[in-house]
């Protein structure tokens, strides 16, 4: 490898790993300029009802092990030999714990450890990996068309508060944005048209034929049908560990009222929120989630400081239970391992 061609892969590692960290570093300093300490602590004490959020992150176990089964789904379909189910959740949990340090080292890491333990081509692997998140931005569309009409309120009051909610209705009104996206569509039209042999056309095509084998084994492979109904209780497991969360703080319970679905329709768009801020990119969600969530609570009448509470506590709980479980992973990892050496 040249000396120009290495320094620019370190440049390109440097910034993949440090910008979601500083950006996650920046956003946690301004929410913590919305809290008060004091506040925070006497909630804490006196006004939080913890069992909430162990049952919360009971859930989130069960949407972690769910995952893995429905990966193991995707990976069968493929190719590759099936695993037992419980290597199936550890790949789940070591992807979310590693991704609390570096994102993305989650999804690679685990891609990796399927390919190794199963001798499985890698970059099979990574197209249903592929496909998984696919099915996570299918499902976010669907919970923003919900939204918009089971929550519409909500949604217009962001949107006419906040200068970023005008940006977007003025983004979307521009016709330079339908311009702009027909020549995209053009100019990857032409790249899987050509016959081109440039080095860059070829990498985005080959890329490009990746996703859409990792989109297209969604339709193609066996028991669909199971896919789905585990993607819909993964989804709903989601929401439930936003919403279970409601009882467990004396404003939000506030919420759980008639006249807003008994909490459900605020609910919905708290979770809707939390789950558009992983397109921003931050370690392990921090900071990007928090801020979501917290102007979220704040449309329904919660208090700033308050609505940073909820943020962060949920935030910690998850996290702690993330850790737990990539812990529980690594054992079993470790222990598999020493089987098969004694075995050899």
């Amino acid at each position: 490898m040249s000396e120009p061609s290495h320094t620019k892969d370190i440049i390109k590692k440097v910034i993949k790993y440090t910008l979601p960290a500083i950006i996650s570093a920046v956003m946690i300093i301004w929410l913590f300029k919305k809290v008060n300490t004091r506040t925070v602590i006497g909630i804490l004490h006196d006004g939080c009802d913890y069992w909430w959020l162990v049952l919360m992150c009971v859930v989130l176990i069960i949407s972690r092990s769910i995952r893995g089964i429905r990966w193991g789904i995707q990976l069968r379909a493929a190719g590759v030999k099936r695993m037992p189910p419980f290597a199936e959740m550890v790949s789940i949990y070591g992807a979310y714990a590693l991704n609390l340090l570096f994102t993305g080292v989650g999804e690679a890491w685990r891609c990796l450890y399927v390919s190794r333990r199963q001798k499985a081509r890698l970059a099979t692997v990574i197209g249903t990996d592929l496909g998984d998140r696919i099915s996570d931005a299918i499902m976010i569309v669907v919970l923003v068309i919900c939204s918009t009409f089971l929550a519409r309120p909500a949604l217009d009051k962001f949107l006419d508060h906040y200068s970023f909610g005008r940006e977007i209705i003025n983004l979307f009104s521009s016709p330079w944005l339908w311009i702009g996206f027909v020549v995209l569509v053009g100019a990857l039209l032409w790249i899987f048209l050509s016959k081109s042999h440039n080095k860059i056309v070829l990498k985005v095509r080959a890329e490009a034929d990746q996703l859409w084998n990792g989109f297209r084994i969604l339709f193609t492979m066996k028991h669909q049908l199971r896919f789905w109904i585990y993607t819909l209780i993964i989804w709903i497991a989601y929401f439930l560990m936003t919403y279970l969360c409601f009882f467990a703080f004396p404003f939000t319970r506030e919420l759980i009222r008639p006249d807003l679905g008994y909490g459900l329709l605020p609910g919905l768009v708290v979770f809707i929120f939390g789950s558009l801020s992983i397109a921003v990119p931050a370690t392990g969600g921090l900071g990007p989630w928090n801020i979501a969530v917290m102007f979220a609570l704040t449309l329904y009448g919660v208090d700033q400081s308050d609505a940073a509470t909820y943020a962060m506590v949920v935030w910690a709980f998850q996290t702690a239970m993330q850790i737990i479980l990539g812990l529980v992973g690594a054992t079993y990892i470790a222990l598999h391992k020493r089987e098969q050496e004694a075995a050899a």
